[in-house]
């Protein structure tokens, strides 16, 4: 890889750790950038798995204060997304990604639109589970786990549309919350992918040194975004998302 390559996938990280942090869309700047630099679909995926854990470094780092208090309910629920996580990415080394990507834009709008309508959600279902992790909301966890380890794009946003709806908190530190549980989906498939001899290096250390400054800077700025148009931003990002895999699954 030369030196710009190396220098536009660094910038890249730095865009994917930043939207990540705030939106959960990590995979939208670094996933496509990492296809421009010439590597493989597959390749490209388990490269951005293992990059990814820059981000999720970075995100804990400057979510200290949004974290604090939050260890009790997020430590069962990085097990659940953990595991989840571990048999996205079996299933990913064992079959075709062909199948899945086709439901994946329906996942990452649906999700999108939860996302948008969480609180209205949040008060119908305001006596569930609100300082714990109960039997649905540990399933669907696993679920977002699951995805998170096969593909991950936009699992942030389905983790986020998740914990709005479950949990009456700022939305910072249901953002903090997320960026952690999202990235513990990768702590077993990243170290996996990374001994099937398909993660390109050179590219996932310049994805994952970017991301770590990115996300840092990503978790600052939420501190100070007004909720309500950060929810409606993510929601709408989302759905973007969604229409461009859709055309990509559909169109070929």
């Amino acid at each position: 890889m030369d030196a710009g390559k190396f220098a536009l996938l660094l910038l890249a990280g730095v865009g994917a750790g930043l939207t990540g942090a705030v939106a959960g869309l990590a995979s939208l700047v670094s996933y496509p950038a990492l296809l421009a630099a010439g590597l493989p679909p597959v390749s490209a995926n388990m490269t951005n798995t293992v990059a990814m854990l820059g981000s999720t470094a970075g995100a804990a780092a400057g979510s200290q204060p949004e974290l604090r208090g939050q260890a009790r309910r997020l430590l069962p629920l990085c097990l659940i997304t953990t595991v989840g996580g571990a048999c996205g990415g079996l299933v990913l080394l064992v079959s075709s990604p062909d199948s899945f990507t086709l439901v994946v834009p329906w996942l990452i709008g649906g999700a999108s639109v939860v996302l948008m309508a969480g609180p209205r959600l949040r008060r119908m279902a305001e006596h569930h589970e609100h300082r714990g992790i109960g039997p649905l909301t540990g399933i669907a966890a696993f679920l977002i786990g699951v995805y998170g380890g096969y593909f991950g794009a936009a699992a942030g946003v389905l983790m986020l549309a998740l914990l709005t709806t479950v949990w009456s908190q700022a939305l910072a530190r249901t953002n903090a919350a997320k960026n952690v549980a999202t990235g513990t989906a990768n702590l077993i498939a990243a170290p996996v992918f990374a001994f099937t001899g398909k993660v390109f290096w050179p590219a996932a250390i310049a994805v994952c040194a970017g991301s770590v400054a990115g996300s840092w800077l990503g978790s600052v700025l939420v501190r100070y975004l007004p909720a309500t148009p950060l929810r409606i931003a993510i929601g709408l990002g989302g759905l973007a998302l969604a229409a461009v895999l859709a055309w990509q699954a559909y169109s070929g």
